[in-house]
């Protein structure tokens, strides 16, 4: 059974991309093991995205390449 881990006490930070901005960008919160829980900055308490560690990679490797 998959459970949603608790981010209450979560450690947000920003996009390096987001120049600074206070609320046109996303965030992340590291140290769950096999997701990484995404957020809006303009929303945070709406409910965070779970995505899995490898599809997380994907994604990044692929904005890399721009």
């Amino acid at each position: 059974m998959k459970r949603t881990p608790d981010l209450s006490t979560a450690t947000w930070r920003k996009s390096s991309y987001s120049d600074g901005g206070l609320n046109n960008c996303i965030e992340v919160a590291d140290g769950y093991p096999g997701v990484i829980p995404v957020r809006d900055s303009k929303t945070p308490n709406a409910p965070a995205l779970l995505i899995t560690a490898p599809a997380w990679t994907a994604f990044v490797e692929f904005a890399a390449e721009g």
